[in-house]
């Protein structure tokens, strides 16, 4: 049985983990309701942004290279969202897990033959595709330390130029989107080109106003078409930040009760220790004093 000094030792190293995954779990749960309001009140302007689109798509003959279906995809570029620190229970792993088994799934061999590049989003994502040999053509390390519109829209600018330039057929975003503190779902959804969504709310969305066009369907088209492939890549940038925090105040909060847990049977322990203690001293009292009046 361990000495009574290693077990108070152990007990004080668990209490001070504790005490930082409390101090973690505080931390996460401010910068949460942050989060949570940032991708509320993004939510329904991106909404409102797709059913313009899609009325403004079937109000005019379109030819953006912007909304130009390839009709055999050979260049894939996909935009992964991880995170820049860890302690976030299975944010990073169950993401990159599920993203690297729809790529095996849509795009067999593309990886091996150098049809598919990858830019990283948080230094998480950075290490796990680097690790296994993706080709990774930018990395974003310690992104959400700084999160902003004017910093997503630069990655979004660039991905478009290259987009027009052909250099890709495809780019896809693959991110956590928030839907509770328990509850992240992984999104693995096309950039571009530009898809219009037929789900039913947007189409009654888009059906329910009545818009006139200044100058003409066309013109408003592209002029939107860059403002909704900044919006896809902002919003999920606060989807997955706001999961982030989320996941990591669960995790923290599973750890502070698990310690408690542990500190518990420590002290079980401790006492067991320190009593048999006792008892072998008040063993060898009573026989020495045996002994004496022998």
């Amino acid at each position: 049985m361990a000495n009574l000094r290693e077990i108070r030792d152990r007990i004080s190293s668990v209490k001070s983990t504790q005490q930082i995954t409390k101090a973690m779990k505080m931390v996460a749960a401010a910068r949460l309701r942050k989060a949570q309001d940032n991708v509320i009140s993004t939510r329904p302007y991106v909404a409102g942004l797709q059913a313009v689109l899609e009325k403004l798509s079937r109000s005019s003959e379109s030819d953006n290279v912007f909304m130009k279906e390839a009709e055999d995809p050979q260049k894939i570029l996909l935009i992964a969202v991880g995170s820049d620190r860890g302690l976030c229970g299975g944010f990073n792993s169950n993401l990159f897990r599920f993203i690297s088994d729809t790529l095996q799934q849509r795009f067999p061999g593309f990886r091996e033959s150098g049809q598919l590049s990858v830019i990283t989003i948080g230094r998480k994502a950075g290490d796990y595709f680097g690790k296994r040999g993706y080709n990774i053509v930018r990395k974003h390390n310690g992104f959400f330390d700084d999160l902003s519109f004017d910093r997503s829209s630069d990655i979004t600018r660039r991905v478009a130029e290259e987009f027009e330039k052909g250099e890709y057929d495809q780019v896809f975003i693959a991110f956590n989107e928030f839907k509770s503190v328990l509850t992240q779902i992984r999104v693995f959804t096309q950039l571009l080109p530009v898809t219009v969504e037929n789900e039913e709310d947007v189409t009654e969305a888009a059906d329910a106003i009545d818009y006139i066009y200044e100058p003409n369907p066309g013109q408003i088209l592209d002029n939107i078409i860059p403002l909704h492939i900044n919006m896809q890549l902002w919003r999920a940038l606060l989807e997955s930040n706001a999961s982030e925090q989320g996941a990591r105040m669960a995790a923290m909060d599973n750890a502070t009760e698990n310690a408690k847990e542990i500190i518990g049977h420590l002290n079980l322990k401790y006492n067991k220790a320190r009593q048999a203690a006792i008892t072998t001293e008040l063993s060898e009292i009573v026989s020495g004093a045996e002994a004496l009046n022998a």
